[in-house]
């Protein structure tokens, strides 16, 4: 799991950026980066091992000045956690990739790319992603274009954010499987892979869909195309909660957080749910009150420790509502042959980490007969 910042603005974009990389932090600490788009139209980029911090003592050194960029903090899948396996990763020096998820077809990709002369110094998967898109935007000479062309190869989960120099005032995002927000400024438009990591520059954005390109231009231009590449109008969402989730408000880690909040947190998810009788049905959804009147058993799906709280929803389901309950971890599920009885009811459950197995499981659950699924987000 990582994190990316993505910005189109009218001011020097390091800073909302570096901001952005601050509150991703929790979803990867192993190093980060940055590439900005300069007023030449030139592409610069800086590195680091470690934290944040790291990143912000060499842009304190050698600054990095543009209105146009993108940034990463990564969590180490493929490739040890080094700068030169640091994102954005780049091909030669006209464009740049921060990327989110795992591509599962990369080594072909790589033989492919290698045999038509491009050369890779990372261990990465990601830098199979920037050569793929040099070679789109050679073809194309248009970086909507080439994202499009790209990911249609791409197997795996991904959230992409994406500049070239030839197009210097626009970044292109694309996501499947890895979450993508757009944030909504005034004439500036940003990317993150969450609200979070925007809240200093707007609360309003747009929640991209499975599939979906989007490319941000100047002026704050936002054009969002979806697997077919038609032009969509997504909804411009106010973003409700405080940005104090974003820190750690005085705790060592966020670890320690959350375990403190929880009451908080517990009272505020019932607020407006839970009646001295019974919980309010309609809570869960508007197809919700149907769903349970056909429910006759339960799967529930997760990993971690949400897998963990399934296993206790299955006593309190078992013993209150006398339906037969069976939990499984995520990552299992999907690769055997699922039996589903008639008038099962597909629950899942999300976790603090990555989520990637449980969404997968998700869009598998919905082409096995269940009468429907329950998602419960953490």
């Amino acid at each position: 799991m990582c994190g990316i910042v993505g910005a189109v603005a009218e001011r020097n974009v390091q800073d909302i950026l570096l901001e952005g990389l601050r509150r991703l932090e929790y979803r990867g600490y192993d190093s980060a980066g940055m590439a900005v788009l300069s007023r030449d139209a030139r592409l610069n980029r800086q590195r680091a091992v470690g934290k944040v911090a790291a990143l912000e003592e060499r842009l304190h050194e050698a600054p990095l000045i543009g209105t146009v960029g993108i940034a990463h903090t990564r969590w180490a899948t493929h490739g040890r956690p080094n700068e030169q396996n640091a994102h954005p990763h780049q091909s030669g020096e006209s464009l740049a990739v921060v990327h989110n998820g795992i591509i599962e077809n990369y080594e072909p990709l790589k033989v492919e790319l290698e045999g038509q002369g491009y050369a890779f110094t990372s261990e990465t998967d990601t830098e199979v992603v920037a050569h793929l898109l040099a070679r789109e935007f050679n073809r194309s000479q248009d970086l909507l274009t080439a994202v499009q062309s790209a990911v249609a190869m791409l197997d795996g989960a991904y959230a992409l954010a994406v500049v070239h120099k030839n197009q210097p005032d626009v970044v292109v995002g694309a996501r499947k499987g890895s979450p993508l927000v757009v944030g909504v400024g005034i004439e500036e438009a940003f990317l993150a892979s969450d609200p979070l990591a925007l809240l200093q520059v707007t609360d309003r954005f747009i929640y991209l869909q499975e599939g979906d390109v989007v490319r941000l231009a100047r002026g704050g231009d936002i054009a969002v195309h979806d697997t077919a590449g038609n032009v969509q109008s997504r909804p411009v969402q106010t973003f409700e909660h405080g940005d104090g989730a974003a820190t750690k408000d005085g705790y060592r880690h966020f670890m320690l957080k959350e375990i403190h909040e929880q009451p908080q947190v517990i009272a505020a998810t019932l607020e407006g749910r839970l009646t001295e009788r019974h919980a309010l049905v309609r809570s869960f959804g508007r197809e919700a009150e149907a769903l349970f009147a056909q429910a006759r058993q339960i799967h529930i799906v997760a990993c971690g420790t949400s897998y963990h709280a399934g296993l206790v929803a299955r006593y309190w389901l078992e013993k209150y509502a006398g339906l037969p309950t069976q939990v499984e971890v995520a990552s299992e599920y999907r690769y055997r042959q699922v039996v589903v009885p008639e008038g099962t009811l597909f629950v899942t459950l999300s976790q603090s980490g990555e989520t990637a197995d449980t969404l997968a499981a998700l869009r598998f659950a919905r082409e096995r007969g269940y009468v429907g699924s329950l998602a419960i987000c953490n």
